[in-house]
């Protein structure tokens, strides 16, 4: 299954020995090479990636996993027993895991520490190699094992899985390889090099990097956890309880090519022994982080309460979702406009960081808008995302089931909201939501406001002549900037609106859905309270995670200390 562009990539990156300069510091030499983003298979009926898939999907779903806590080379289990469940079966059970106590947190700190010095010194290019081989093998061998657990264990559909768990952590693999190769090409000036030589070295930061990630995507595990290690870091990965099963997946991958143990532990633990133990560490270097809002805030207080204790600042990196918005101008295409809403809105049940949860449509267009989507939510199945029919699966867990259908609740019970579709919560066997629809007379209703992260749309219907108040509403509205998007044909408007919004979306679209950013096409992130925006995907990622030294060798001796001028 590999193409001859990866074929190339894998040739042609090799470990190079470091050749001598005229300096005491020896500089590594790392091949170009070139890369495309993972095309997406079909899963046509008769194909062998549907054939390949539903094997995987039929031996997982026959078994529960052991999935250990993986610290250095050693696998340890306690007594604190945890089960993944499939959220579309939560009585079928696919993994079973262990909560890593505190002391075995604070033994992964002291592994990591140890490791750090062998691992750091990796070259960078023998450690490339390693990441587009695991590229390969999860582009080839382990395509379908991948995408089967996360199918699974996270309900999602062939297409957001294939999305996610095959192309998206591929891309992150070969694109943040590609683009450390390319910065660590910039050397500053050396004016006189026969009498100075100044260079940078790039190293991993002193401590350990702890890694947090979420349930919905599985490649932003993957990224979060081993792109600082690719750097030279050594990490803490805690995964999420709802993912653990294709991020272990990931974690094997990853040391099949070559990572060791003591670059990457492996640490399912309960939130608050993990976070209260890393950042009472004084080796924490950074955390790099995708979760919600109160627990990155808790995190940062935490980190804030121990500056004294650090032997360096702590990096903090965190996503940490939004409120999404579609703004629609009365120009806009209606059939655009809804096709794109419902996609954005209830692809892989509203549980993506982008997803749109709250719209803005004018009068004029609304009734049509309105009847394309109504009709359309009519032939969308929500179901085991086994079923190739199935548009949705189920939302992660009981949790998630209570706050998202407490939502459905408040607008069931409220006098200025109106169920249009959906609202349907049933949770017997799988925990179920339908994609809801509510419209509301009350743009600041706190289901307009508030992240629900959900199958549930919220819209208000602005008066045509009002189109510009709603800038300021979709702008200021909520405390998020994660994602946004404007539907136009108004070229004019397009500009000022696209002026007007420049800081209420990281990411910001016109004439598209506010989901479906690509790795180095559209990198992802959002400020104000969406988090720190350091754009995963994007040219500039990889080399956060090193803490660069700037070299200056001088070749001619220093004769005087006095300068020309004072004779």
């Amino acid at each position: 299954m590999l193409s001859p562009v990866r074929n190339t990539v894998i040739s042609t990156l090799r470990r190079l020995p470091m050749r001598s300069v005229s300096t005491v510091v020896q500089e590594e030499q790392i091949n170009d090479f070139q890369i495309e983003n993972e095309p997406l298979l079909g899963y046509l009926p008769g194909s062998a990636e549907r054939q390949a898939l539903e094997e995987a999907l039929g031996r997982h779903s026959a078994t529960e996993a052991d999935v250990p806590i993986m610290i250095g080379d050693q696998e340890h289990r306690t007594d604190l027993v945890r089960h993944q469940v499939m959220p579309h079966d939560h009585s079928h059970r696919i993994a079973q895991f262990y909560y890593a106590t505190p002391e075995l947190v604070r033994k992964a700190i002291d592994v990591a520490v140890a490791a750090r010095p062998a691992w750091e010194r990796v070259p960078l290019s023998q450690k490339f190699d390693m990441w587009l081989k695991a590229a390969d093998l999860m582009a080839g061998k382990y395509r379908q094992e991948l995408n089967a657990t996360t199918m699974l264990g996270q309900s999602k559909t062939v297409i957001q899985a294939e999305i996610d768990s095959a192309a998206e952590l591929i891309d992150f693999l070969k694109f943040n390889a590609l683009y450390a190769k390319e910065g660590v090409k910039w050397q500053p000036r050396s004016p006189e090099p026969s009498a100075t030589i100044n260079r940078l070295r790039v190293r991993g930061m002193e401590g350990f990097v702890a890694a947090v990630s979420p349930f919905n995507f599985t490649a932003i595990g993957g990224n979060l956890a081993y792109t600082p290690a690719m750097m030279g870091n050594v990490v803490l990965w805690k995964p999420s309880d709802t993912a653990v099963l294709s991020n272990y997946t990931i974690y094997k991958i990853m040391r099949e090519v070559g990572v060791p143990g003591g670059a990457v532990s492996f640490i399912p633990a309960d939130g608050p022994v993990f976070g209260d133990n890393i950042t009472a560490s004084p080796h924490l270097a950074a955390i790099n982080f995708t979760g919600s809002v109160p627990t990155f805030q808790r995190l940062w207080g935490q980190v804030g309460q121990n500056l004294p204790k650090y032997r360096s600042f702590p990096k903090l990196v965190g996503e940490c979702g939004g409120k999404n918005y579609h703004l629609v101008h009365p120009s806009a295409d209606p059939e655009s406009v809804a096709n794109g809403t419902v996609r954005s809105a209830f692809e892989y049940c509203g549980q993506k960081c982008s997803a749109c949860s709250r719209a803005y449509f004018p009068e004029s267009l609304w009734p049509e808008i309105k009847e394309r989507m109504l009709t359309t939510l009519q032939g969308l199945k929500t179901g085991d995302p086994r079923q190739y029919d199935s548009f949705m699966g189920a939302v992660i867990d009981g949790t998630a089931f209570k706050r998202i259908s407490s939502y459905v609740e408040h607008a069931r019970t409220s006098p200025n909201l109106t169920i249009l579709a959906g609202g349907k919560c049933d949770d017997s066997v799988g925990y179920f939501v339908e994609p809801t629809v509510v419209q509301t007379t009350d743009p600041h209703d706190r289901i307009m406001t508030e992240e629900i992260f959900g199958p549930v749309l919220s819209l208000f219907v602005y008066p045509d002549a009002d189109v510009d108040k709603m800038i300021d509403i979709a702008n200021h509205s909520t405390p998020y900037a994660l994602t946004g998007a404007i539907f136009a044909q108004d070229r004019a408007w397009l500009a000022k609106a696209t002026d007007a919004l420049k800081d209420s979306a990281g990411n910001f679209y016109i004439n598209d859905k506010s989901t479906g950013s690509v790795v180095a096409q559209q990198p992802f992130g959002g400020a104000r309270m969406s988090g720190t925006n350091d754009k995963a995907g994007g040219v500039h990622y990889a080399l956060k995670w090193t803490s660069p030294q700037a070299v200056k060798e001088t070749m001619v001796p220093l004769k005087d200390v006095k300068y020309p001028y004072m004779g």
